[in-house]
């Protein structure tokens, strides 16, 4: 690590990351957290907080990432690549970082001509025919974050498989001394060349024959928390007739988020701005969009005061609309599709069950339900695919993006809200009459953060102990009455993952995994009350010390 510390003082140049790597010198665990490893590439890519190091986002280890993609590419035959990238810091910069290592190996890139959401680069990469994307973002985490997404043709996020050998190529790459020429340069010479209007057009029509949504009368408070949806969501929703107040301070790009440090649409923190919005406007319902427009979160007017929905309650509601419509259209709903995570509620499947739909599970992370369509595509099945969502607000319609979609997602639950308007009702009574026909099921989200080298280890020791415990027959003072572990994916028939499900007595559930993309452990926890969800949340979380 000393030696890697005293390479990069004599090795970096732009006066960004000297300045600040001869600051952190004078802090010895600020430099050792910076420097104590390579960020780790997964199937999310490359994440962490923006500045020098090797543990950081910063132009060296984008270069180096990117150098080893396009080696991934070359040995692959692929020749062609899509770029796009968010509001956050260095976001653009690294854009171009990335288009000029893949242009110096010899591929061919497609960059966005301003920054655009992650479901948009799903599409171009799609679209443009190309053999791999990149998006630049750090999705919904602190401003202080950004990061490097990979996706394949089909414009999934790329497997297990495919990112364990990417990894391999990037770790025979360097930090410095790519011999490459500038951006404006490549641009020139039409080696790099900007994504057109068209293809812009393209993904929005493509929305509209989905969803056919008629919004008119409906009026709709928004936020795009200072990211990319800040232009083209308002742009959707008024093309299909939504009278839109935008949420001004927060519909501008801002890398410092300064009205929501944490740009999260979960957390009510996040919202704070646009709830007095809407309370000042009373409006139907308040819409956010995190940075890279991927996640929505919404308040829905309800008795006067606004209502946050949570994703597992969004997530239900439209599952409802959408099986009830199939089946007023005379539409055959046992052909129908639902895929949503293994931490996603169970309630779906009682509403599926319903309607004689079917709902496949699959591991925490959207691309796993991405790669769900994929499958169905290859079998020529591809139109049975309804819904596809995940508790933490991320939600899918329609099969021309792979990845969860807010500004498509933005547009169905206008469709929803304002179709139920149409009959006197709002999303809470609606909501509250599915919990009459199926059953209630709170469900609740813990996280807690160890950052830095001391916090991995310590994820570590935690998840170790957990399973330990489950093993035993007791998780903390609850008797376990069954458990998967799904890091023995034989039992589970799911790719290996750190994640922990145990059932407990009194029908309380709990899972347990790291998050990939943030120093956060995650405990999921469900029970039919929410009574009795928080008093097993907070005994797991005391006896775990967590």
């Amino acid at each position: 690590m000393e030696q890697t510390i005293e390479r990069w003082k004599r090795e970096v140049k732009d006066e960004e990351n000297l300045s600040e790597l001869l600051k952190l010198s004078k802090d010895q665990k600020a430099l050792e957290d910076r420097f104590y490893k390579d960020l780790e590439f997964g199937t999310g890519g490359l994440r962490g907080v923006v500045g020098v190091g090797t543990n950081a986002l910063n132009i060296y280890t984008v270069a180096k990432a990117s150098r080893g993609v396009a080696a991934y590419m070359q040995a692959h035959g692929m020749r062609r690549a899509a770029i796009s990238y968010d509001s956050r810091k260095n976001s653009s910069l690294f854009a171009q970082t990335a288009a000029r290592a893949f242009a110096a190996r010899g591929m061919e890139v497609v960059i966005v001509k301003e920054l655009m959401p992650t479901p948009f680069l799903s599409f171009l990469t799609r679209d443009a025919a190309c053999d791999m994307g990149v998006m630049i973002t750090a999705s919904h985490n602190p401003a202080r974050y950004n990061g490097y997404k990979v996706y394949n043709s089909d414009g999934c996020q790329i497997t297990d498989a495919a990112a364990n050998e990417i990894s391999g190529f990037i770790a025979k790459e360097d930090y410095f001394g790519g011999q490459e020429d500038s951006f404006e340069q490549y641009v020139q010479a039409g080696k790099i060349i900007y994504c057109s209007d068209e293809t812009e057009e393209k993904y929005l029509r493509g929305i509209e024959d989905l969803l056919k949504a008629d919004l008119h009368g409906l009026c709709v408070t928004y936020t795009a928390l200072n990211g990319t949806g800040y232009r083209i969501v308002p742009k959707m929703l008024r093309r299909a007739g939504a009278e839109v107040e935008l949420v001004d301070k927060q519909c501008v790009p801002d890398e410092n988020f300064t009205t929501c440090p944490y740009p999260n649409p979960e957390k009510h923190e996040a919202l704070t701005l646009g709830l007095e919005y809407a309370k000042k406007s009373g409006t139907d319902l308040l819409l956010a969009t995190d940075p890279d427009a991927d996640r929505v979160g919404i308040a829905v007017r309800h008795g006067g005061e606004y209502v946050l929905l949570t994703g597992n309650e969004v997530g239900l509601l439209l599952c409802e609309y959408l099986l009830e419509e199939m089946r007023e259209e005379g539409k055959d709903t046992s052909r129908a599709l639902i895929i949503k995570t293994i931490v996603t509620t169970k309630l779906a499947d009682k509403i599926a069950a319903r309607y004689g739909a079917g709902v496949i599970d699959v591991l925490t992370g959207f691309k796993y339900i991405g790669e769900q369509i994929g499958l169905l595509e290859k079998k020529g099945e591809k139109d049975r695919f309804l819904l596809g969502f995940e508790e933490s607000y991320g939600y899918l319609l329609g099969t021309q993006v792979r990845d969860k979609d807010a500004v498509v997602a933005s547009c169905a639950i206008c469709r929803m809200v304002n179709a139920y308007k149409k009959q006197n009702k709002d999303l809470v009574e609606v909501l509250q009459e599915l919990y009459k026909k199926y059953g209630g099921r709170e469900n609740l989200l813990a996280t807690f953060e160890y950052a830095g080298a001391e916090g991995k280890r310590k994820i570590s020791e935690k998840m170790e102990q957990m399973r330990a415990a489950v093993a035993s027959g007791k998780f903390g003072s609850y008797r376990v009455k069954s458990y998967s572990d799904y890091l023995e994916n034989e039992k589970t028939g799911l790719p290996k993952s750190n994640v922990i499900s145990v059932d407990t007595e009194n029908d309380g559930n709990v899972v347990v995994r790291p998050s990939g993309t943030e120093p956060l452990l995650k405990l999921y926890f469900s029970a039919p009350t929410r009574q009795e969800a928080e008093e097993l949340a907070k005994k797991i979380e005391q006896e775990f010390d967590l």
